[in-house]
């Protein structure tokens, strides 16, 4: 094993590395790489800038779309419409002319529609279900594990 390396190393033409030609094109090499590796620094140190750049415009984007939407907020807080409807709902006034109504609670309550419970609604909106719709309904509770309504 020894011998081989020995014989490797035996084999390089020691003579021509002293020659200037050879030696120039060694130093023009080396020249080359370290040009090329700062570039490469170079480029991705101004790749993660680009990045840090697009992200503060983003962010700057999205600030200015809240501001524009506080904006125009506070244009609806000073329109008549809205100081009409506060003056409604907080102190129950009303334009001139209006008549208000009072309507007991228990007549409110007698003229309500009945909520259905989940399982009532899910049911009665299978009646109206297509067959396919239907078909892949049953698959889910199937593959999900659910009871079927049927």
């Amino acid at each position: 094993m020894l011998n081989r390396i020995k014989t490797r190393i035996n084999r390089i033409p020691w003579q021509s590395l002293s020659d200037l030609r050879t030696i120039g094109l060694l130093i023009f090499l080396i020249i080359v790489l370290l040009v090329s590796w700062s570039g490469v620094k170079a480029i991705q140190s101004n790749y993660n800038l680009q990045k840090q750049i697009a992200v503060i415009q983003q962010q700057n984007s999205l600030q200015q779309l809240k501001n524009s939407n506080l904006n125009l907020q506070n244009g609806y807080y000073n329109t008549n419409q809205y100081l009409e409807l506060m003056a409604r709902q907080e102190f129950g006034l009303g334009q001139s002319g209006e008549t208000e109504l009072l309507v007991p609670k228990n007549v409110a309550l007698a003229h309500l529609v009945p909520i259905i419970s989940p399982t009532q609604s899910s049911f009665k909106a299978n009646v109206h279900q297509s067959r396919y719709e239907s078909n892949f309904e049953a698959w889910m509770d199937f593959f999900l594990h659910r009871q079927s309504s049927n």
